[in-house]
């Protein structure tokens, strides 16, 4: 893996997604989701090509599971990068609804 790229996780509620921004402000990332209640469902997570191999996802990813902890909220992940990430780190099991 290259040297990961230093990005900002934030929530841009307008296009339900959360989106990894690189220091310039530039979308790198980001874990497209659905609202049912007050479950996350996490559908796709896309990184952009010049990113790719940077850990830009893996840090999208646990920022975002980060932001749904502190909601109080649970998730579904439908994602297979998300369920993936989830099974690679057991400390975000419990918030699978």
């Amino acid at each position: 893996m290259s040297e990961k790229t230093p990005v900002t996780v934030q929530d841009n509620t307008e296009r339900h997604r959360f989106e990894a921004l690189d220091e310039a402000g530039v979308v790198a990332g980001f874990a497209a989701y659905r609202l049912r209640g007050d479950v996350v469902v996490f559908t796709h997570t896309e990184v952009d090509d010049a990113y790719e191999g940077q850990g830009v996802g893996s840090t999208l990813v646990r920022g975002a599971l980060d932001e749904v902890r502190a909601s109080g909220r649970t998730l579904t992940p439908l994602c297979p990068f998300v369920k993936s990430y989830i099974a690679k780190h057991p400390e975000y099991a419990d918030l699978v609804a």
